[in-house]
């Protein structure tokens, strides 16, 4: 078998001559910790992930307004993020509990809550979105904060599987647009993959890089390909684990032992897929096989659909491919 180091060498260095400035920029900020030019970000959607990166954005001294349809929502976002930021606090400030109250108290009063999404954007650097993953969805509400955005403010989309591209396509902003992908739960995973199109500025993208690196994540730089790095990785990797179970070729426990210990993952592809939702796996899977429908690693499992359909989602619903016990 040949070594990790002989291989290394068969490789090629870079793909493409922007690759490498991308990389280099990357780590520049993330290891610089370089102070962004964003101090007012406005959060569109205020599920798990829009008020994660609020409270996140919050806690390392942004002022930030978290948007959403409905004041009832934005109400239960906001007992969200205090009983995440007073954990953090508890963990941070273990033998100091003053300095942990003011630390929430700081935090909390750099969050503001509005149901007007228009206005919200009226005076911000940039804009965060984190609704819905549909493509429709997401272009009608960029079209429609594009003309009452200053045309300072930066665009970014949390999305994790939609084309970045397509998405500035509905602004007249597309060098002032890039993706911030951060990860579940935000205030505890350290990573954002910073992406760009080919028409995002080099500008914008090394704002966004310090806008990631300011909130005290790593950043990784991502040319607008489906998945970006980690999707793009890990979706294929959890498909190809169900086919290899559809063949017979091993079971889901097996393949689960297989992957973490001769890996080292501390999850398995089967059981990783259930801890995400399947559901979720499938939209992801299907968009891309609509739009690369050439591409085998994007194509549909007949197990993951069969389970969606029956509304076996996995860990969420109690049952996917396998079964979970009810927390009581």
């Amino acid at each position: 078998m040949l070594s990790l180091v002989r291989v290394s060498r068969l490789l090629p260095r870079h793909t493409s001559s922007a690759l490498p400035a991308m990389a280099a920029r990357s780590r520049e900020y993330s290891s610089a910790g370089a102070r962004s030019p964003v101090q007012k970000v406005t959060v569109i959607g205020s599920g798990l992930m829009g008020s994660g990166i609020a409270q996140v954005a919050a806690q390392t001294g942004h002022s930030v307004c978290l948007v959403d349809v409905s004041r009832e929502i934005l109400h239960n976002a906001e007992d969200r993020i205090q009983t995440s930021i007073k954990r953090v606090a508890k963990k941070m400030f273990a033998e100091e509990p003053k300095k942990g109250e003011e630390f929430v108290a700081q935090t909390l009063s750099q969050i503001q809550y509005s149901d007007d999404a228009l206005a919200a954007v009226k005076s911000c650097d940039l804009v965060v979105e984190a609704i819905v993953e549909n493509m429709q969805v997401k272009q009608e509400l960029f079209a429609k904060l594009d003309q009452n955005a200053p045309s300072s403010t930066l665009f970014a989309s949390n999305t994790s599987s939609l084309s970045i591209t397509e998405i500035a396509s509905a602004t007249q902003r597309r060098d002032r647009f890039g993706g911030l992908h951060f990860f579940n739960p935000v205030p505890v995973m350290k990573l954002v993959e910073v992406v760009r199109t080919v028409d995002t500025s080099d500008e914008t993208f090394d704002t966004l890089l310090a806008f990631g690196s300011a909130m005290k994540k790593t950043t990784v730089a991502c040319r607008d390909t489906p998945g970006f790095i980690v999707n793009r990785l890990l979706v294929p990797y959890m498909a190809e684990a169900v086919r290899l179970l559809e063949r017979g070729d091993a079971s889901a426990r097996d393949i689960d032992t297989a992957m973490k210990l001769g890996a080292g993952y501390p999850m398995g592809p089967i059981e990783l897929m259930d801890y995400v939702g399947l559901d979720t796996s499938k939209f992801i899977l299907d968009g891309w096989h609509e739009a690369y429908p050439d591409n085998p690693l994007f194509k549909p499992t007949e197990t993951v659909n069969r389970l969606v359909s029956e509304g076996k989602l996995g860990m969420k619903t109690g049952e996917g491919f396998y079964t979970y016990e009810k927390k009581k």
